[in-house]
């Protein structure tokens, strides 16, 4: 009881925290009712929520991380203003604070009798407390907003990554896109902290200092601001010179933690092989050539910042003994001394700052475009732009005179043509290689066909929206994907908003209730990085359930027993066939008395049907479909005693 009690407040705490749910299936029968496809549409799912505007703005920064980083400071533009606003007024009084002293030293050395001394310390504090005060308001909206901009960079970077095809997944290491959209919310993240606290702040300083100086010595002050310009420039200009080795350093690192999550999500197969020290001198080898990357990045900064100290000390030498020389022949005041110093070092030590913030927002920028060059791909099968939600309906499956090649490949699908009415089985049989696996991801529009169409209820599946298709059908995959999450979790991914007793009723007709319950926590146990605390037979069993709860029209079945012993088969055949029930099913099976109870059984070779029609009335002639049944004859004949091959 004590389970089922933990069940029911976990269930409950689940449907009540997501802020977007599925819509529930209609129940048409005791059980799930079958699918309530005249209720439910797809645009009342979450997912189908049409961002196709908005990814195809980001797609276009691909080449541009500036605009990318303005594109998400605008989505908070009230916020980055008050910052802006702060920072700028914070510097104008840090740097009339000099002023400030200046005035006051002057009214000092006038001596006792002087008048204002305490009205110009009265400015001077107030310089200051005023300075203090615009820093800390903008730190405070920073820190929320800067915040706020990297965790919407790396939501729509995963809708972004979500909406490519298998193949784009299949090409890339994992680990290698989960290391980018990091490294692309920390640029973007140090990227608005450099412009912010270390580029804007020298700039309006030396502007300010400028201005100031020339109540001084106008001639100085045009001639520090010429000097600190071209050293600025020479310095960003070098700066620029780097993004190369910069966006070295961030391929190498990325390429690092691909390695680190392929190895160690496949470290039972590095044991069972023995190939730990191999796989670690292959991660050593990875790891010291992004040292070797990020060492040259390292030392080509250093280098600038020496040049720019080398510089640096030269022009303030000069510009003292140039102050030096205007109090020997009385061109200036002890507060003008004072003044002078303390804006030259404003000037070029702002100078040097915004140098080594430059090289350092170079590094960001690089980072930052290296990332994007790799995540914003634009998308191989996007929604059309007209595209609507595919309309529930009985389920008709159709491919139309279907071509198809994988890229690189010879043709898998050769003008193939298969008519599926509503609610029939159909198996698909054949040889490896057939296109079997083809003609279920196509189903789902995984690829796009070269020749010919895929119908669903008399609809182009290329003209609808790709959620609204993929709510329409469920799928038993051969190999079982479960997140690293609980099993009550994983089982409503289905369908978030089931109730519990549509989650028990589930887990008992896929005969798997009994052996969660007998976890450590029942439906709340943690299943492991995809299930790896499951035998493969109890990972397929809650596929199975899963798979019920979605309540889809069309089933998909990918060696759905394929993981079961006979015995656990032949307790499951009920549950598939109570899942079965008033659906179309398009099922994959090698073991052909898996299908023997199926309306229809198509035999595929080299893309094509050369063989379709009853599993009796192809095991009753000659052909490919009871030549395989030949061979695997024992096993029917044990397993399915009624079906002889004469």
């Amino acid at each position: 009881m004590h389970r089922h009690a933990a069940f029911r407040k976990r269930a409950d705490r689940t449907r009540g925290g997501r802020g977007h749910q599925r819509h529930p299936v209609v129940p048409d029968s005791p059980d799930f009712g079958g699918r309530g496809s005249g209720d439910r549409t797809s645009d009342e799912s979450p997912e189908t929520v049409n961002s196709t505007e908005h990814l195809g703005q980001i797609t276009n920064y691909r080449k541009r991380p500036l605009a990318f980083l303005l594109h998400y400071v605008r989505r908070h533009r009230t916020a980055h203003l008050v910052i802006l606003g702060s920072v700028l007024l914070a510097v104008i009084c840090s740097v009339c604070t000099q002023y400030g002293l200046k005035g006051l030293i002057d009214v000092i050395s006038q001596g006792p009798a002087a008048q204002g001394v305490w009205a110009a310390f009265a400015v001077l504090c107030g310089l200051i407390a005023a300075d203090n005060m615009l820093w800390r308001v903008g730190g405070w909206v920073a820190a929320r907003a800067f915040v706020r901009v990297t965790g919407d960079v790396r939501s729509d970077l995963f809708l972004h990554l979500a909406g490519h095809s298998p193949t784009y997944f299949s090409e890339r290491l994992p680990g290698t896109l989960a290391s980018r959209i990091t490294a692309t919310s920390n640029a973007i993240f140090q990227t608005e902290n450099t412009s912010t606290w270390n580029v804007i702040p020298p700039i309006v300083a030396v502007c300010v200092a400028v201005v100031l100086l020339t109540t001084v010595n106008p001639v100085m002050a045009g001639a520090v601001m010429a000097v600190s310009l071209a050293m600025a420039a020479l310095i960003f200009r070098l700066a620029r010179n780097g993004t190369p080795i910069h966006r070295e350093f961030a391929t190498r690192a990325a390429g690092v933690d691909g390695e680190l999550v392929d190895i160690i999500s496949n470290m039972s197969v590095v044991r069972a092989f023995g190939a730990t020290m191999r796989e670690h001198q292959r991660v050593t080898g990875a790891i010291g050539e992004e040292m070797t990357a990020r060492r040259r990045s390292l030392i080509y900064l250093e280098k600038l910042r020496l040049l720019h100290a080398v510089l640096t000390a030269f022009i303030t030498a000069g510009l003292l003994a140039w102050g030096v020389v205007m109090w020997q022949h009385g061109l200036a005041t002890p507060g003008d001394m004072v003044l002078i110093c303390s804006l030259g070092f404003t000037i070029l030590h702002g100078t040097r700052d915004l140098a080594v913030a430059l090289v350092d927002l170079t590094q960001h920028v690089a980072r930052l475009g290296e990332a994007l060059d790799s995540l914003l791909v634009e998308h191989d099968l996007p929604d059309h732009a007209n595209a609507s939600a595919l309309k529930a309906g009985p389920g008709h499956v159709t491919f139309e005179n279907v071509h198809f090649a994988y890229p690189s490949r010879p043709a898998v699908l050769n003008d193939l043509t298969l008519d599926i009415q509503p609610g029939q089985r159909v198996g698909l049989v054949g040889a490896s290689g057939a296109g079997k696996s083809t003609v279920l991801s196509l189903l789902q529009r995984f690829h796009d066909v070269q020749g010919g169409r895929v119908m669903i209820d008399g609809q182009d599946i290329s003209q609808v929206t790709q959620a609204s298709l993929r709510d329409m059908i469920a799928v038993v995959p051969q190999d079982i994907s479960l997140f690293h999450r609980t099993v009550m979790e994983n089982l409503r991914y289905a369908r978030p908003d089931a109730t519990e007793e549509e989650v028990l009723k589930a887990t008992e007709i896929a005969r798997c209730r009994d052996f969660i319950e007998a976890l450590p926590d029942g439906f709340n146990t943690m299943v492991g990085n995809r299930g790896v605390k499951l035998s493969g037979g109890q990972r397929q069993r809650l596929a199975i359930a899963r798979a019920l709860l979605k309540n889809a029209p069309i089933l998909l079945l990918d060696e759905a027993t394929s993981a079961l012993d006979t015995e656990s088969e032949q307790a499951i055949q009920a549950a598939l066939d109570t899942l079965m029930e008033g659906r179309t099913v398009i099922a994959i099976a090698h073991r052909l008395s898996t299908l023997q109870n199926f309306d229809r059984i198509v035999v595929m070779k080299a893309g094509q049907v050369i063989d379709d029609g009853t599993p009796e009335g192809l095991a009753n002639r000659p052909g490919p479909y009871r030549d395989l049944l030949r061979k695997q004859a024992p096993v029917a004949e044990e397993t399915r005693p009624v079906l002889r091959v004469a």
